[in-house]
């Protein structure tokens, strides 16, 4: 109950240390959320099962500071590509309900998690499918995220055949990024020439968790 207290306090605090609007009801669903995650991980390799930073700012967070960056839209399409266990989907989904989410991994241990969470959460704008984003050809979106660790150019690759004209690429990155921007703008020519800009928006100063990471924006 103490733990429960402090994330409910935690959670509740920082979002409105930066403006991002929730109401009670959404913040029982991510606690519930970090509880199903919790409970998943002991079976399945979701998150580090040793953790430096409490599961409540490191994960779930970290995962709805994207909406400080880009507005989700009633009926925007939204692609969490690598999900792993949901993540930043199934944060992004309770706090957007408007909006549609597609959770994908090829891990499928990782997908029956996240459909399981789904279900368990009573999520109506999300659904999980697992596949590889090679064979996701004519499926279309208008946002694709991703909190995976692979390299730019590859998520810019795969943003290229999934994205919707001017569509927008979404990561949560971490390190020095200049060799990774500067190769994925160099073969965009691959790409149906995405992407055309790439931003930083680094979010260290949200809190000290977040040192070095940042949120990474590319665009059509």
């Amino acid at each position: 109950m103490e733990k429960q207290s402090d994330d409910l306090t935690t959670i509740k605090s920082l979002c409105a240390e930066q403006c991002i609007e929730i109401i009670p009801s959404m913040l029982e669903q991510l606690l519930h959320y970090r509880d199903c995650l919790e409970k998943w991980n002991r079976k399945v390799n979701l998150i580090s099962r040793k953790e430096d930073a409490p599961v409540i700012i490191k994960h779930i967070f970290h995962s709805l500071l994207i909406s400080l960056h880009h507005r989700f839209r009633e009926g925007e399409q939204v692609l969490d590509l690598g999900t792993g266990g949901g993540l930043p989907g199934i944060p992004l989904a309770i706090v957007h309900p408007d909006t549609k989410f597609t959770l994908v991994d090829a891990t499928g241990k990782k997908i029956a998690a996240c459909q399981d969470m789904i279900i368990q959460l009573g999520l109506k704008n999300t659904v999980a499918i697992h596949t590889r984003v090679e064979e996701m050809k004519g499926m279309i979106f208008d946002t694709v995220l991703s909190r995976q660790v692979a390299p730019l150019e590859k998520l810019c690759g795969w943003a290229g055949e999934l994205l919707k004209q001017k569509g927008i690429l979404i990561c949560l990155k971490g390190g020095n990024l200049e060799n990774e921007i500067a190769k994925a703008l160099s073969s965009k020519k691959y790409h149906h020439n995405f992407p055309a800009t790439i931003k930083l928006y680094p979010i260290q100063g949200v809190n000290p968790y977040f040192a070095e990471k940042q949120i990474v924006i590319s665009r059509g």
